[in-house]
């Protein structure tokens, strides 16, 4: 940029002197802020165009500001723009680059707005488009998940509570929960949209203009529903910002949780799935070692998206109406987090491009801990018409009893069972099979062979 007389800060003729250094260095956001360019852009735009219609500015003066909008957009996509601390932010910067190309009548640009209502305008557009990204990214992680639990519907494993053997399901069935997480996330994100869709601009620096502007025109030029309903909350609200920090924070949990889980599933204790060597890492000292470093990254990023959204919520908590300096945080918070996530989905999709259970494993394990064990009581319940509890005590006895044998409950024989409940019969037999365990499962919701085809299904028409 050339130095011109526009270059002075726009504050110059009121606050004499340049400020400290240290206060331009820390009151400065360009480097965080220049992010937001093209929404200023088209939020200026929209803003100009308005101002035109409303016969607030002339035609000639709306086309100059827009040709030099543009022009300034070319250059900062081109990496031809050079950025300036001195004007802190974004805002200011694009402006003071105005003025150079057009002249005095960049000056008309601000007329009717603040920087109150244009960085919330500016922000509000830019969360709008990361989170239809994040959508996009887990609807990619749905299908992941949806491709690997078709090829592993009849794979069997042990279901875990308190991560000790419980009863036996489906892979796929375990696969497909981690889809209904995912689901939750992208509504909490789709709700979030709706609930920011209302328009900033033009409530200026709290109270409104005395301009004859229209905002409704501007909110539909940006693509927003609705203006907002009150001036003072508009510039002070940032309620939009933690709502997209709590959905990436769940959002996040969800993947850490996965994570640890594969992360315990691949231990040798474990040892029920196996990962690609495109995954992991090695050790710097010991040959032998494959280790999952990036499921542990994905674990620890978590920590990240709750500090920024406990930093927001800290910011907002003692914070009275307006608008105040604190704000100017919320952006650098929001970015990172955004990032992390958006690393994060792309890790965890390649992920599940490059696991693969070890069945063989699976099904040893599934083999142990009495895993078969409700399904007896179950048995009981229908068969003998004795109430739940005292088919629990029977079955109980059964498993103390197999424990003395040192048996798994398919390997009692049917004088054995008699011991604990005479009236059995060889169809008991059937009750110990795995694949008949799971398949019992029909409940809506359960992990029977056909549940577990029709959700399948059900997520491969939504793609």
């Amino acid at each position: 940029m050339t130095k011109n007389k526009n270059n002075p800060a726009i504050w110059s003729t009121r606050i004499k002197g340049n400020g400290s250094i240290l206060f331009q260095r820390v009151g400065n956001s360009i480097d965080i802020d220049k992010r937001l360019y093209k929404e200023d852009i088209s939020g200026s735009i929209a803003h100009v165009e308005m101002l035109f219609k409303q016969k607030i500015i002339s035609f000639k003066i709306k086309n100059k500001i827009i040709y030099g909008l543009n022009k300034i957009e070319k250059e900062i996509s081109k990496k031809k723009f050079e950025f300036d601390k001195k004007y802190e932010d974004i805002h200011i910067n694009i402006e003071k680059r105005l003025f150079q190309i057009i002249g005095e009548e960049a000056g008309y640009i601000h007329t009717a707005r603040s920087r109150n209502d244009q960085v919330i305008t500016d922000f509000k557009i830019w969360i709008k488009s990361a989170t239809l990204d994040i959508i996009n990214m887990i609807d990619k992680i749905v299908i992941s998940s949806v491709k690997l639990a078709e090829k592993n519907i009849y794979t069997i494993m042990p279901g875990f509570t308190h991560l000790k053997n419980a009863q036996a399901i489906s892979l796929a069935h375990y696969l497909m929960a981690y889809v209904e997480m995912f689901e939750r996330d992208k509504k909490r994100f789709k709700n979030n949209l709706d609930n920011l869709d209302e328009n900033p601009l033009g409530v200026a620096a709290l109270s409104g203009t005395s301009f004859n502007i229209d905002r409704n025109y501007t909110s539909k030029k940006l693509g927003f529903k609705k203006p907002t309903n009150n001036s003072i909350d508009t510039v002070s609200d940032r309620d939009f910002v933690l709502d997209f920090l709590f959905s990436v924070s769940v959002c996040s949990m969800h993947i850490s949780r996965i994570a640890e889980e594969l992360i315990i599933w691949n231990s040798d204790a474990y040892n029920i799935i196996n990962l690609s060597d495109k995954i992991v890492t090695g050790s710097s000292i010991m040959p032998q070692k494959k280790n999952p470093d990036l499921l542990e990254f994905l674990r620890g990023k978590s920590g990240i998206s709750y500090g920024n959204l406990f930093s927001m919520l800290t910011i907002l908590k003692g914070l009275p109406l307006s608008y105040f300096k604190d704000l100017q945080d919320d952006k650098e918070i929001v970015f990172k987090s955004n990032d992390n996530l958006i690393d994060c989905l792309k890790i965890f999709d390649e992920i599940l491009k490059n696991i693969s259970p070890n069945k063989k494993r699976m099904l040893e394990l599934a083999n142990s801990g009495y895993i078969t064990a409700t399904d007896l009581a179950d048995y009981l319940v229908k068969n003998y018409s004795i109430p739940f509890r005292k088919a629990y005590q029977k079955t109980s006895s059964i498993i103390n009893l197999a424990e003395k044998k040192k048996k798994r409950l398919d390997e009692l024989t049917l004088v054995e069972l008699k011991i604990i409940e005479p009236r059995l019969t060889e169809e008991v037999l059937k009750v110990f099979d795995l694949k008949n365990s799971v398949n019992s499962k029909k409940s809506f919701g359960g992990t029977s062979f056909d549940n577990i085809k029709k959700m399948i299904n059900k997520y491969k028409k939504k793609k």
